[in-house]
């Protein structure tokens, strides 16, 4: 087994509640990697009954999403306890960049100054600029507003270059000489009809992420962006991971451990000569298109 050398490295993972975030925690700490992660709990227009009813069937779709947005994180503490791991988790909304420092300053308290960064989380409402395409069934898509683009953008986009700032000034601060930062786009980012603000806000971040690389290499950082195909985190109906499993080379629709699985090995000591590069993670599911 190859050793990846990131035992007793401190790892910010943010959206760490659900999905991939909470995947790519347990394969970091697999690993020996000391966790502290950032949730956030959004505003959910579904009440906790059906949320409820959501998880225990498992069927799939927004409300299904949704609910897995609202998990408590007191499961991924008890693995991390029960495995005698260190781990450290602080609630907070990245919209509000005054948070941003604060996760860097509370992480260093508690578990030391961050070497690896993870930008996993994610805000994503369906939105079209054709009115004939908007629908007002579970899903929701909604025209293109103001304050929908603003949203997507302040979340998906600016909370991630202030959060690689942050490291950085944090790392400098502390003479740090070796440094991973992965971040989380879409294979979709170049063009997503029906969801045209989520993927623009995406796009965005591969070109942060590339100028991130060039800067940040001399000082033993390297930069990577993660652009997941479709993952099964919730929002994929059954009827369409069938479709999406038909049109995948390999086969069936990802999970989240594959994408944490190469957010490893890109945090690894073998992916030292790799930056400022984008990775492709969905079972060549853009390969046919």
């Amino acid at each position: 087994m190859i050793d990846p050398k990131l035992r007793g490295k401190v790892a910010l993972i943010t959206g760490a509640n659900h999905g991939i975030g909470e995947a790519t925690a347990l394969a970091l700490g697999n690993q020996g990697v000391k966790v502290f992660a950032s949730f956030f709990r959004p505003p959910c227009q579904y009440s906790e009954a059906e949320l409820k009813r959501a998880e225990e069937t498992g069927l799939g779709g927004d409300i299904l999403y949704r609910a897995m947005q609202q998990k408590p994180i007191a499961h991924l503490v008890n693995w991390f306890e029960e495995a005698g791991m260190a781990i450290s988790v602080l609630e907070a909304d990245l919209a509000d960049e005054r948070n941003i420092s604060k996760l860097f300053d509370v992480c260093e308290k508690e578990l030391g100054p961050v070497d690896i960064l993870i930008n996993n989380h994610t805000h994503c409402v369906l939105e079209t600029f054709d009115p004939e395409q908007t629908s007002t069934d579970e899903s929701g898509i909604f025209l293109t507003t103001a304050a929908n683009i603003d949203a997507h953008f302040v979340a998906n986009s600016r909370a991630y270059a202030l959060m690689m700032q942050a490291y950085l000034k944090q790392y400098l601060r502390n003479g740090l000489n070796w440094g991973r930062i992965v971040n989380t786009s879409t294979d979709a980012a170049r063009c997503h009809p029906l969801n045209v603000s989520y993927a623009a806000s995406k796009y965005a971040i591969e070109s942060y992420s590339h100028s991130a690389a060039c800067e940040m290499g001399k000082y033993g950082i390297t930069v990577n962006v993660i652009a997941p195909g479709p993952i099964q985190t919730g929002y994929i109906l059954p009827e369409d991971e069938k479709a999406i499993a038909e049109s995948t080379p390999l086969g069936r629709v990802g999970r989240p451990e594959d994408v944490a699985d190469v957010t490893v090995f890109l945090c690894s000591e073998q992916a030292r000569w790799l930056t400022g590069q984008l990775f492709y993670v969905g079972g060549g599911h853009r390969i046919p298109g």
